[in-house]
């Protein structure tokens, strides 16, 4: 499985698409394949990437990236109209459509702006949805080192600090590099380049960054000059300037910028090496001074004429040998004061046909990557591969609706399954069949503004249920059943809907938003039964947590299961979370860890735990262990340092009902998550329970959960 990796920039200017093309070339040189994975971009109108980062990345990375890149503008919506989750779902779409025959998948995060503050949203939710390895790209603005530290622990702690196992480490870019008196890196263009500001150098030693953390610096760059020298011909696209002599403006560069307003005397002790020199038009004599010396070895890179006066035929004469000289000439019609202003909006980010620039800049970056690291991502992960709720729904949605399953709803005419049975129906879901009064479920629907789509089908109950009386009293003449029993019993759609199941007529059964748990299941177990090798039914919640999906088992059905019996859940419910993509790590909870308390409840956890070890030796399991020794990896290095665990448990086994409903509808409400469920086990065919507090969302995931559901059941019988 490829390792997924998010470069997530802390702040503007710290060189995101230097160092993303650095670290693709120091991985690419350690023949470790790589793709890149950009799901987000800038576009203009004609739906061109406008993106310069993109499209470098593109063309000197040998990497391609993903076609149809959702729109910024569009993510930027979804989000202020609180539709994240179909935003990461638009992006899961996308990234499933990547050739996984890689190593690592690398993903260019994204630059927080006043403009675009949501960014910092979106790349924690894009991080946690592809359980990406998080690497923050950091650059020092001033030379404190505590104040460096602090910055570094804030950025941290906003992506969930120690608790987060995602987080990878660190790159600092432009180490060393110059600074103004006000702490500030200088990339604006004219303090750097002008002589009459004072710059110093950042002075923080990174070994003593982390002297106390295990957060390891993945790479220390130094700032280096010749990344940002620009060529003459940048500066002419950027001021829009007409040139008088091209010259070698596509290759000359320039390092200072001199303004020259002072006589010539005093200019000559101004030029620097490679200097772009600043003149009014209507100054000749500075002009005509400076195209000699230019021809003279004085290292002057270009020269820009401002206020836009026209230069006289002899003077372009005397000028003609700096001309051939490769002197690249141009003007702008602004006087100097305007000019100065328009070089401060300069861009010294690095141009996509800027080959120079670009060679060195990945070659610079990639010598600084840390080799250790680079060699480690073509071994696996050491972490455990979560499933991450929206990768988890999306996978439910995507699965459920290439199946294309009949679930039947018994409580047809109750607001929230109708509006659940059209989402299926507009998503293709499922096809939802509502057993109610056709007239009552219709009049809902338009109190309610909603449109019955053609893919939901209504049946009125009175018209079926004759159908379904002989075949009741089959089922149940062991017990006597009669036929003024059969009909009364058919008057409860739960039973209907049952039958309807028994005889193959659909695939799943989904009910309890007005019925109990025991209405909905009795049927079941009467009519349908267990599956062949099950000696009882259990139930799952699957709890999309903010950073992954847990399994709860069981919270639903047994009250207080024997060791035999909770064995068997542990099992069942394994299996189930490897059916939905979820690794099983099974922890057995109880009241204590390990050997640390002795007792009958105690011991029923103990002797559960040894009897899925014989019967499932392949599995990871565990048992006793508190809830925080199963799923916090610093409680489980105290507590429980042995165990395989290593409190990373995808699937919890609670000891009775009463804990395990407790807690998990303590954990859904209190930290606000979705539960999917319960999810029956053990049934022959897919009969799944709703919890009457259910919402919309719920019922539609578990919809999609029963219609997946009864694929596994078809293929085991």
């Amino acid at each position: 499985m490829s390792r997924v990796i998010i470069l997530i920039p802390t702040s503007t200017n710290v060189g995101l698409t230097s160092v993303s093309l650095g670290l693709i070339y120091a991985i690419k040189k350690n023949n470790v394949r790589i793709f890149c994975f950009d799901p987000i971009c800038k576009k203009n109108s004609t739906n061109d990437l406008t993106d310069n980062s993109l499209m470098i990345i593109n063309k000197y990375s040998s990497t391609i990236l993903e076609k149809n890149l959702i729109e910024m503008n569009y993510a930027h919506r979804l989000l202020a109209n609180n539709q994240k989750d179909i935003l990461m779902e638009k992006i899961i779409a996308r990234y499933e459509q990547i050739n996984k025959n890689t190593e690592v998948i690398l993903i260019k995060g994204f630059i927080s702006t006043h403009e675009q503050n949501f960014t910092h949203i979106l790349n924690y939710e894009i991080a946690k949805t592809l359980n990406a390895e998080i690497i923050f790209l950091i650059a020092p603005n001033n030379n404190s080192l505590q104040s460096f530290k602090e910055r570094i622990k804030l950025i941290y702690s906003s992506f969930g600090g120690e608790k987060n196992r995602n987080i990878a480490g660190i790159i600092i870019n432009k180490f060393d590099s110059p600074i103004n008196e006000y702490g500030k890196i200088c990339l604006n263009f004219s303090e750097f380049f002008s002589n009459h500001n004072k710059i110093n150098i950042t002075c923080i030693n990174p070994k003593k960054i982390f002297i106390d953390d295990s957060t390891p610096i993945l790479g220390c760059i130094s700032w280096k000059f010749q990344l940002i020298t620009p060529r003459v011909i940048d500066i002419i696209s950027h001021l829009k300037a007409r040139i008088i002599n091209s010259g070698k403006m596509m290759t000359r560069r320039f390092k200072s910028v001199i303004f020259c307003s002072c006589n010539i005397t005093n200019m000559i002790k101004n030029i620097r090496l490679s200097s772009l020199l600043i003149i009014s038009s209507d100054r000749p004599d500075m002009f005509i001074f400076a195209c000699l010396a230019s021809i003279k070895n004085v290292n002057i890179s270009a020269i820009l004429l401002t206020g836009g006066y026209s230069i006289h035929k002899s003077i372009k004469k005397s000028c003609q040998d700096a001309f051939k000289s490769g002197l690249p000439v141009f003007i702008v019609n602004e006087n100097d004061w305007d000019t100065s202003v328009r070089f401060q909006k300069f861009n010294l980010k690095i141009p996509i046909n800027d080959y120079y620039r670009i060679k060195i800049a990945k070659n610079h970056i990639a010598s600084y990557i840390n080799m250790s690291w680079i060699k480690s991502l073509s071994s696996s992960s050491n972490r455990t591969n979560h499933v991450s709720s929206s990768m988890f729904k999306y996978k439910l949605i995507t699965l459920a609706s290439q199946v294309s399953k009949r679930i039947v709803l018994p409580e047809g005419d109750e607001l929230r399954t109708i509006r659940a049975a059209i989402i299926c129906a507009e998503r293709g879901i499922a096809k939802c069949v509502l057993l109610g009064n056709p007239n009552k479920i219709k009049q809902i629907a338009i109190l309610h503004s909603m449109v019955l789509n053609d893919n939901i089908d209504i049946i009125d109950p009175i018209n079926i249920r004759e159908n379904y009386i002989s075949r009741l009293m089959q089922l149940r003449q062991d017990k006597g059943m009669t036929e003024i029993m059969a009909r009364k019993q058919l008057e409860d759609n739960v039973v209907l809907g049952t039958l309807m199941l028994e005889k193959n007529e659909v695939d799943g059964l989904l009910s309890g938003a007005v019925h109990t748990t025991a209405n909905t299941i009795r049927p079941s177990l009467q009519l349908i039964k267990m599956a062949k090798g099950n000696s009882l039914v259990s139930s799952v919640f699957f709890m999309l947590m903010p950073d992954q999906v847990l399994v709860y088992g069981d919270c639903a059905i047994n009250t207080n299961p024997t060791a035999e019996q909770l064995s068997e859940i542990a099992i069942q419910s394994a299996d189930s979370a490897a059916i939905f993509g979820i690794e099983p790590r099974v922890a057995m909870i109880s009241y204590s860890t390990g050997n640390s308390a002795v007792g009958k409840d105690v011991e029923k956890i103990r002797k559960a735990t040894h009897i899925v070890q014989k019967k499932r030796p392949n599995l990871i399991i565990d048992g006793p262990l508190q809830y925080d020794s199963a799923v916090i990896s610093d409680v489980a290095k105290q507590k429980a340092p042995n165990s395989p665990i290593k409190g990373q448990a995808t699937v919890l086994i609670f000891p009775d009902l009463n804990t395990g409903n407790t807690t998990y509808k303590a954990v859904q409400r209190s930290a606000n998550i979705l539960s999917i469920g319960p999810m029956l086990q053990g049934m022959r065919k897919p009969v799944n329970d709703l919890s009457r507090g259910a919402l919309v969302e719920d019922i539609v995931y578990t919809i999609a959960l029963t219609a997946i559901q009864s694929i596994q059941i078809d293929f085991l019988t």
